[in-house]
C-alpha cells in the first residue's frame, strides 16, 4: 500500500536541536554538509543495488553489505559532528566574564577555594552562604549557580531523554502531578431545554520516583595548585558525562527504585488510545519477529506515526539507536522514495518521515520482541524532575595523593501522558 509521506512543513523540530540553518556559516560546517550529502547518496545507490542483486539472485555480496555497514557509519559520523558544532555554537562560556565584588563573581571564587585548598571558612560564614551555597549536616556543599548551570546544560546535550522530555526543578521530594485521563463529558441543547448533569472529568496523580545520582571522581592535589588548571569546567564536564549516562539508562529502562522509572517499564498494550488503562503505553508490532515485515516494511512505521494524536505529533520525534537507525535508513515507502533524509535542507534538521530522531544507546536493538522504535510527543509524554542544587563533597584523606569530590545530585522521571508515547514491537502480533 502507498501512502504520502507526511508533510514536513507542519512539523517544527525541537528547540533543543537546531536546524542546520542556524549552524555557523563556515566553511568547515559547508564542507560538512556537502560530505554527508555525498555520503547518503553513495548510500542510496548502494542499497540500490543491494535490492536489485537480492531480487535477482536471492542474496547480496558481502562486498556491498560491507559498504553499506560503512557508509551507514560514515552518515552518523557526519550527523553527529554537524549536531556537535550547533551544540558549540549555542553553549554559553561555562562562567563568563564576572567582577571579583559582584555576587556571582565571589561565589565562584568561594567554591574555587574550597575545591582547590579545601577553604570552607568563608562558605560558613552565614553573610555569604546565600552567595556561594548551603552547607548540610553530613558536610558538602552546593555548587555555585553558574557551575550547576553547566552541568545541566551539559545534561541536556548528552542525554537523549533530556533533550525531547519535560523538565522541572524541584524544591523537595515530594512531587506530585494530577493528569487527567477522563475529560468532561458535555453535549448539545436548545435555548430553554433542561440541563442534565454530566460526568466529571476524572484525574490520575503520577508521582515520578526520585533517585540519588552520585559520582566521585579524583585529582591530585599538585593538579588543583596548578592555576591554569580550570576546576569548574573539569568537574562540569566529569560529572555530566558520568551522569548523563546513568540518567539516560534510567530514563528509558530504569524500574523506579531508588532511580526515574523508564518510558519502557511501562506496561504495554496493542489496544488504541481511549481503551487502554492509564499508564498503558500502546505498541504496534512489526508483523515479523526480529524485523520488518518483507511486504511493505515501511508501513509500520506509518502506523506508528498515525497512532499518535494530530496534537501530539506537532513535537513529535523517533527515538532509537544507531544500529536500527541503520537498518530504518534502508527503507522506502511505496513510491520508491527513502523514508530518512539529511539536514540538507535550510531549516530542517535530518529525520524520518519529517520528523527527528534522537539517538539513544539505552534503547534496545532489534530483536525477537523488542520495543526498538519509540514515536512520541517525549515533552507530552515523559517529565524530568531534577532536585535544585548539585552537591560536592571535598575529601582530601580516603584516597591520597588523591583529592576526591563526592558529588550528588537528585534526580527523577516517569511517564504522565501514556498517550503521547508508542512504541514499534519487532514481533508477529
Amino acid at each position: 500500500m502507498t501512502r504520502a509521506t507526511p508533510p514536513r512543513n507542519d512539523r517544527p523540530a525541537p528547540a533543543d536541536r537546531p536546524a542546520t540553518a542556524d549552524l555557523p556559516a563556515t566553511a568547515e560546517v559547508k564542507a560538512t554538509v556537502d560530505r554527508l550529502g555525498q555520503a547518503f547518496e553513495a548510500f542510496k545507490q548502494t542499497n540500490d543495488r543491494a535490492e536489485i542483486e537480492r531480487s535477482l539472485r536471492g542474496h547480496t555480496d558481502a562486498l556491498v553489505d560491507a559498504k553499506l555497514d560503512r557508509l551507514n557509519r560514515e552518515i552518523d559520523r557526519l550527523d553527529r559532528e554537524l549536531k556537535g558544532v550547533a551544540d558549540a555554537a549555542s553553549r554559553p562560556a561555562l562562567a563568563g566574564p564576572t567582577a571579583p565584588g559582584d555576587d556571582a563573581g565571589r561565589a565562584h571564587a568561594f567554591f574555587e577555594g574550597y575545591v582547590r585548598r579545601g577553604r570552607d571558612t568563608d562558605l560558613a560564614r552565614p553573610e555569604l552562604k546565600a552567595l556561594a551555597t548551603d552547607s548540610d549536616a553530613d558536610g558538602g556543599y552546593a555548587v555555585p549557580e553558574e557551575l550547576d548551570r553547566a552541568i545541566d546544560r551539559r545534561l541536556r546535550a548528552i542525554s537523549p531523554v533530556r533533550q525531547a522530555a519535560t523538565v522541572v526543578q524541584i524544591g523537595s521530594g515530594d512531587y506530585k502531578k494530577l493528569i487527567s485521563d477522563r475529560g468532561a463529558v458535555s453535549g448539545w441543547v436548545g435555548e430553554t431545554d433542561p440541563r442534565a448533569e454530566t460526568d466529571a472529568p476524572s484525574f490520575a496523580e503520577v508521582a515520578p520516583p526520585l533517585g540519588e545520582l552520585y559520582a566521585n571522581p579524583a585529582a591530585t592535589q599538585t593538579m588543583l595548585d596548578d592555576a591554569f588548571f580550570d576546576v569548574a569546567a573539569w568537574l562540569a564536564d566529569d560529572l555530566a558525562d558520568e551522569f548523563a549516562e546513568r540518567e539516560s539508562a534510567a530514563f528509558v529502562a530504569g524500574d523506579g527504585a531508588n532511580k526515574p522509572r523508564g518510558f519502557l517499564d511501562q506496561p504495554t498494550s496493542g489496544t488504541r488510545d481511549g481503551v487502554r488503562a492509564f499508564g498503558t503505553l500502546q505498541y504496534l508490532a512489526t508483523g515479523t519477529a526480529g524485523g520488518f515485515a518483507t511486504e511493505a516494511p515501511a508501513d509500520r512505521l506509518f502506523d506508528l506515526v498515525y497512532a499518535l494524536k494530530a496534537g501530539h505529533r506537532a513535537e513529535a520525534g523517533f527515538m532509537m539507536t544507531a544500529a536500527t537507525l541503520g537498518a530504518v535508513r534502508k527503507l522506502k515507502d511505496g513510491d520508491g522514495q527513502y523514508l530518512w533524509s539529511p539536514g540538507l535542507e535550510a531549516g530542517q534538521p535530518a529525520g524520518l518521515l519529517g520528523f527527528p530522531v534522537v539517538e539513544s544507546a539505552h534503547m534496545p536493538e532489534i530483536a525477537a520482541g523488542a520495543d526498538a522504535i519509540a514515536f512520541g510527543n517525549f515533552r507530552r509524554g515523559y517529565t524530568i524532575t531534577d532536585r535544585l542544587g548539585t552537591r560536592v563533597l571535598r575529601d582530601p584523606y580516603t584516597n591520597k595523593p588523591f583529592v576526591h569530590f563526592y558529588t550528588t545530585k537528585r534526580v527523577g522521571g516517569a511517564v504522565t501522558d501514556s498517550e503521547a508515547i508508542k512504541l514499534l514491537r519487532f514481533a508477529g502480533s
